[in-house]
């Protein structure tokens, strides 16, 4: 019997920046990693210097780029930047407060809250159009690294559309029902490129002892009583 190789991808969002406790749309916008955010990343990776990572990915972000070179540093190896790791593109809402989106373009924000998986506001992404850019580098991933460790260093949106996509999750509510915090750590096991298994999933457990409660962080879902 051939013996079925696995190969693992760690999953990781970028460390806390200026902007990461804001409810503010931030996708595009470069900021640099907080001293908080250095923190978070150097005890994620202490936590993971002794795994075999032979890869290191990243967005071309320079909040995953800095998280990225703290990680691969134990490991000795580069960083790989993939354009399509990048986050969410929220057009001209860039940069703004939800607060002033949704007083400012009411309709337009009514329409993304309902279905952000395939509405996008002008000038801006659709979940639809991350996942078809960032999917296939995952397939490239483990099909490149067969039986290896990988990690990968990506963004808010762009980690739980993918993480709802390969388990075949619903993406519409992925705003809703999936958070990722700061630095926290994924592992996926692919068994081959369309078939994968969560193993761990939004882990800071290499920085605080207690996981966040979830906020209203640019999801009123979680504004509006309990009923």
């Amino acid at each position: 019997m051939t013996e079925q190789l696995t190969t693992r991808i760690y999953m990781v969002r970028h460390g806390a920046t200026k902007l990461s406790a804001e409810d503010r749309f931030a996708g595009a916008v470069n900021v640099e990693l907080s001293d908080e955010g250095k923190f978070q990343a150097a005890r994620l990776a202490d936590r993971l210097a002794d795994d075999s990572i032979v890869a290191v990915y990243c967005s071309p972000m320079t909040r995953t780029i800095q998280t990225a070179a703290i990680l691969a540093a134990p490991h000795k190896i580069p960083v790989i930047h993939r354009d399509g790791l990048r986050e969410i593109h929220h057009g001209h809402w860039e940069g703004m407060r939800r607060a002033d989106v949704e007083s400012q373009f009411p309709d337009e924000y009514t329409a993304w809250e309902e279905d952000p998986f395939t509405f996008a506001p002008q000038g801006g992404e659709a979940g639809v159009n991350v996942i078809a850019r960032a999917l296939p580098i995952i397939r490239e991933m483990v099909l490149e690294h067969r039986g290896q460790n990988v990690l990968v260093v990506s963004h808010k949106a762009t980690l739980r559309l993918l993480i709802s996509s390969l388990l075949g999750f619903d993406a519409r509510g992925y705003r809703d029902r999936l958070d990722q915090s700061p630095a926290c750590l994924n592992v996926l096991d692919f068994k081959n490129p369309i078939r994968a298994r969560l193993m761990l999933f939004n882990d800071v457990s290499h920085y605080t002892d207690q996981p966040k409660r979830s906020g209203n962080h640019l999801s009123k879902w979680w504004d509006s009583p309990a009923t």
